[in-house]
């Protein structure tokens, strides 16, 4: 079998319950990307965020991972703040933001019904995932938002779950890389306090000082 190419095919076949959520959103919102998110920013940065999986309104619908939804105008914010990105973020693809040493993907790449990837979608698409870190010859540093995105990332490093726990803040060397997690900057999380602006400013402040060094 060959390498797997980092970007999935429009209509990748490979998770059928997946498939047929897409489909049915192409039907009612033609207009919509509607298919699995390619990785944004270049692959020679030194920093790569890993997300769960597109927002049904955020990505799924713009084409660009965390565009469109509030997770995005946080995530946004904080790279503009910390250099990681330049422009002005006003959530649709074509608004001229770069991406500056740093590139964004997700640990499932297209919609899942109710933002829950199953097991086995998780697994599936971590080829991909794969494929995007031996795709980064300058990889670093790795932010992982959430638990889902930092188990699939852990897995793709070929380390043990057990060996490099969740914990939000918490900072691992694995392999050659520093993985630094994170509460997923998603609405929700915010609401409830689990995560503040602050708590999220504080992770990519120890990934510029770590990347500065």
């Amino acid at each position: 079998m060959g390498a797997t190419p980092e970007a999935p095919a429009r209509n990748c076949p490979r998770c059928p319950r997946l498939v047929e959520f897409r489909n049915s959103w192409r039907k009612r919102e033609p207009d919509w990307f509607n298919a699995p998110v390619p990785s944004f920013g270049g692959d020679s940065a030194r920093l790569l965020i890993v997300g769960l999986a597109p927002g049904l309104q955020g990505a799924n619908r713009t084409g660009r991972p965390f565009t469109g939804d509030y997770a995005g105008d946080l995530l946004y914010d904080t790279l503009l703040r910390f250099k990681f990105a330049r422009g002005h973020y006003e959530a649709r693809p074509d608004d001229g933001l770069t991406l500056l040493d740093c590139r964004i993907t997700n640990a499932v790449r297209c919609v899942p019904p109710e933002n829950k990837p199953t097991t086995a979608e998780i697994k599936t698409c971590r080829d991909f995932l794969n494929a995007t870190l031996a795709a980064m010859p300058k990889l670093t540093a790795i932010v992982v938002l959430g638990r889902i995105a930092h188990e699939s990332t852990v897995s793709a490093l070929g380390a043990k779950r057990s060996a490099v726990p969740f914990k939000h803040g918490g900072a691992h060397d694995v392999g050659d890389y520093r993985l630094f997690s994170s509460y997923h900057c998603s609405r929700y999380n915010t609401n409830t306090g689990v995560l503040t602006t602050e708590m999220f400013r504080a992770v990519f402040a120890d990934v510029r000082k770590f990347l500065d060094r």
